[in-house]
């Protein structure tokens, strides 16, 4: 058979760069294949997928040697519309992608240039949009959406066109677990039903495996570092050498001290085969002991009975209560459109609630303006797109200080500082535009930080972010809570960070409040994860397979573990 993707000996190198951003890569890809690339920020992957649709060489000019085919085809000779019609891309940024007014027009586009039949056109629309199931959303606005919505929706008007191949850059990057998971399966079902070839970029290696999927191929500098198997590769170390983040499972049975054989299937927690690590497991949670650090019981925020409705009658928020404790780490969890970003706009002021009240330090805040509330409470939105007002970084960063009044060299001196600490000190002379997804997302936390706010909001901080990059904003997320005592509020689908990172996690699902409880608690227990659209974690499944009595205890003692030898 012959390949449908072919990369020989082939090097790319951007026309403003010294080195080749991709060196001497060796892929093929078959028809009808689901293969997953992944690797950290920088590596070359997104460059690799934009060689495959056609974004190099139409939109990114550079210089390339070796050869690419796609359908036995130059992309050169196709032209970037030519190329459309086989490669569909789902883009990470799905802000980028949109183009009609209503979901129906956006998803519409490629038939309205074919000049297709009305008639026609609408069962086309109506069927894809069952398909990603977004048929109630025909009528809405791309810009009302959520992440997880705004994604379907980008499917959509890819998949109407009927291309043979499939590119999803970062598809989990803005939907929570449950959406997450049904995204994979509908990528899944897709290939399946109609047989068409799937390149998938990801940084959340375990969800994507949710699905079978037939390789990996890691990039690692430019170079494809490995293309295997899954289970031969989650049986090595391959990942943890290039920093990317190994399912949780994988990780606990090596902490654990098991050298994992391929022959077991690690691939999904739900078929592996735990029979010959179940002593080991058992051995390993029970040795290991570590103390929980206390947390302190000052209130720094209290929500009161909090109500929010844009329309009469139409409750997104209704009888919320809760608080945060001076210096904590907390997140908020639940489904896509619960009403958390609703409530972390309440807190700043954006909105006024219904009714209720939020104080902070044991004083009503409704008073104060949102200026007012911005010196103590700052918020990091989930789309940096929609904070960035300056060209250039260091001036991104300035802003908040320079509106203030405070000295030039004292806001030099802290943006500096903020700008080492978030890992972007190299590139303080540089536009903006040059950065990347992940990138823009830390000048938007740097512009926040630089202020020192007392409460610090973030909305989705981890999104798109590799796993080196991740460690490297929570770590310093909580390096500045723990040595300037601010309190951190996450809103986040990551379910590895609520673990890793927050000791408290306030579950919200329609409106209402679930729990509050430990991240091990809410994440062992079915009655919560299913309506707040979360996922149980795989290390309470592992934990059952392996005969062990207390599952949310296994993954507690799992948390600790990892935050002491972090």
């Amino acid at each position: 058979m012959e390949p449908i993707i072919e990369f020989e000996n082939f090097t790319f190198k951007y026309r403003s760069q010294m080195e080749p951003t991709l060196r001497d890569i060796n892929l093929k890809i078959y028809p009808g294949e689901k293969v997953l690339i992944i690797g950290p920020s920088g590596s070359g992957k997104s460059t690799l997928s934009n060689c495959i649709n056609g974004l190099i060489p139409f939109s990114y000019e550079g210089d390339s040697t070796g050869t690419l085919k796609i359908e036995g085809k130059d992309p050169k000779n196709l032209g970037i519309f030519g190329l459309s019609k086989m490669v569909g891309t789902v883009l990470q940024d799905t802000d980028g992608q949109f183009i009609g007014l209503t979901v129906a027009e956006d998803i519409a586009f490629v038939l309205e240039n074919d000049c297709m039949a009305q008639e026609e056109m609408f069962r086309k629309v109506d069927d894809v949009a069952e398909t990603v199931e977004v048929k109630e959303l025909l009528h809405h606005a791309p810009s009302e959406m959520s992440g997880g919505q705004k994604q379907r929706v980008s499917m959509a008007g890819v998949m109407i066109d009927d291309v043979d191949i499939l590119l999803f850059d970062e598809p989990l990057a803005n939907l929570d677990p449950a959406t997450g998971k049904k995204a994979i399966a509908l990528i899944d079902r897709i290939q399946k039903e109609q047989k068409k070839t799937i390149v998938i970029i990801e940084h959340r290696l375990e969800d994507v495996l949710y699905k079978d999927v037939d390789r990996i191929v890691v990039v690692g500098e430019g170079t494809i570092v490995a293309d295997m198997k899954p289970d031969d590769l989650l049986a090595g170390n391959i990942l943890k050498e290039q920093g990317i983040r190994e399912p949780l499972y994988v990780t606990a049975l090596k902490h654990a001290g098991c050298t994992i054989a391929a022959e077991d299937h690690p691939q999904h927690v739900e078929t592996m085969n735990f029979e010959p690590y179940r002593a080991q497991v058992r051995e390993w949670f029970e040795t290991t002991k570590i103390p929980q650090k206390q947390e302190a019981e000052e209130k720094v925020l209290n929500v009161d009975h909090l109500h929010f409705s844009y329309q009469p009658g139409k409750a997104i928020l209704s009888d919320i209560s809760f608080d945060v404790k001076k210096g904590e780490m907390i997140s908020i969890v639940g489904k896509n459109g619960a009403g958390k970003t609703t409530l972390s706009n309440l807190i700043c002021g954006f909105l006024e609630p219904s009714n209720g009240k939020i104080e902070l330090n044991g004083k009503d805040i409704s008073p104060l303006s949102v200026k007012e509330r911005g010196e103590h409470i700052g918020i990091v939105m989930q789309n940096p797109n929609q904070m960035i007002s300056k060209p250039m970084i260091y001036e991104e960063v300035a802003l908040g200080l320079m509106v203030r009044g405070v000295p030039e060299e004292e806001i030099r001196e802290r943006v500096y500082e903020t700008l080492k600490i978030c890992g972007l000190y190299q590139f303080r002379n540089w536009p903006v535009s040059a950065l990347s997804f992940g990138q823009k997302k830390r000048v938007t936390i740097a512009s926040i930080l630089v202020m020192k706010p007392e409460i610090l909001i973030l909305d989705e901080p981890t999104a798109g972010q590799d796993y080196r990059h991740y460690t490297e904003i929570m770590e310093f997320l909580k390096t500045i809570n723990e040595t300037q005592g601010t309190t951190i509020i996450m809103i986040t689908h990551d379910m590895h960070l609520m673990l890793e990172y927050t000791n408290r996690a306030i579950v919200v699902a329609d409106g209402q409040l679930l729990t509050i409880d430990t991240p091990a608690k809410v994440l062992t227990d079915e009655t919560i994860t299913a309506p707040a659209y979360l996922k149980q974690t795989s290390l309470y499944e592992m934990a059952v397979k392996c005969g062990i009595e207390d599952p949310s205890q296994f993954v507690q003692r799992f948390i600790n573990y990892e935050r002491a030898v972090r």
